[in-house]
């Protein structure tokens, strides 16, 4: 392999590559060769199920119909060159449907090379889809709103000449909470996979750990997420258990680890960091923000965030208190949503 033939025809020189010439008369020579290729490095060729049917082989897979169009491509074409390059055949339901990608083919490898191919194209465009689902503990209790609210009054009474600081800014006080981790959930199966985790995580840890009974937790005090004070993007209250326990932290990270570790979150961090955005510029409003935000379906069309000056801010409210609170629920909370509390709708919790 590594010193092949070389024959020279009209002038060129060609290598004589021994592997195709061999002809595929056994399955277990497909395997070896599949085992061998480069296509099967990125995944197991055991990682899922390939089936023999009476015309060959064919696998399936478990797609949310919003990725259909990143395996069908421009004009089809995705889809076209995979079926070429491997020899299969790629069916794949109609937009909207949910339902399943089945790949066909007469040889095993054609299989799972095409199976492979598809898998790295759906890891890809998931993760440049935008969160839909995050992990979220409630901070909208009323004595912590009411605080809030004297903390907003406060902040726009003594900072609101500190250049970009305005009410804008402020988070909806109904909406304040934790954020554990952001998940992408593309359809009703995915919903109920992470509901499922979510149980399974409450009998295997978090009952334990919390010994059955609500974590109380103080709010008190700010900071700021980037380097220079000055050109605050983000300004979070922080939160700790009011016994100096870290039974919080350990809860919040296995479940990022437990989460993690089943696809359904992508690892940022090595530990979650606790905190409740009180202050975020991507709150700031815009006389035609609603309008033009419509317009790409409600992404910001900001290229670039106007940050605030927090320096006085962090001085003048480095301890303020906003209250103590019972968190009694981990929720997975759905994004750009509201239920009748205020807060964002439930899709399950524990």
């Amino acid at each position: 392999v590594l010193r092949p033939t070389l024959i020279r025809i009209g002038g060129r020189v060609y290598r004589k590559n021994l592997i195709q010439e061999q002809a595929y008369q056994h399955e277990e020579e497909e395997e070896d060769f599949c085992a061998g290729r480069g296509d099967c490095t990125d995944e197991p060729c055991d990682a899922f199920v390939v089936e023999e049917t009476e015309k060959g082989f064919q696998c399936r897979v478990e797609v949310p119909s919003p990725l259909y169009k990143y395996i069908i491509g421009k004009k089809g074409e995705t889809k076209k060159r995979l079926e070429t390059e491997t020899r299969t055949s790629i069916s794949i339901p109609k937009p909207g449907v949910e339902g399943e990608i089945v790949i066909t083919g007469q040889h095993r490898s054609g299989v799972i090379s095409a199976r492979t191919r598809v898998d790295v194209l759906l890891d890809s465009f998931r993760k440049k889809q935008p969160f839909t689902h995050f992990l979220s503990f409630a901070l909208n209790q009323p004595a912590i709103q009411e605080k809030f609210l004297q903390f907003k009054q406060e902040v726009l009474e003594k900072c609101s000449k500190d250049h970009g600081v305005s009410s804008s800014l402020f988070q909806n006080p109904a909406k304040l909470h934790l954020t554990l981790g952001t998940l992408v959930l593309l359809n009703e199966q995915e919903i109920r996979k992470a509901c499922d985790l979510l149980q399974r995580c409450k009998e295997d840890f978090v009952d334990q750990i919390a010994g059955g009974k609500p974590l109380t937790v103080e709010v008190a005090g700010v900071e700021y997420m980037n380097d220079d004070p000055a050109m605050t993007d983000v300004l979070y209250a922080k939160v700790h258990m009011k016994d100096g326990s870290d039974r919080l932290q350990v809860i919040a990270d296995q479940l990022m680890e437990r989460f993690v570790a089943s696809g359904l979150m992508l690892k940022e961090w090595d530990r979650v960091k606790l905190h409740a955005t009180v202050m975020n510029t991507l709150f700031r409003k815009d006389p035609s923000a609603e309008e033009r935000n419509n317009a790409v379906t409600g992404k910001s069309s900001f290229k670039e965030r106007e940050s605030f000056n927090g320096q006085n801010i962090l001085k003048l409210f480095e301890n303020f208190y906003f209250g103590e609170v019972q968190l009694d629920a981990v929720r997975l909370s759905q994004r750009f949503s509201s239920d009748a509390s205020g807060y964002y709708a439930t899709s399950g919790q524990l």
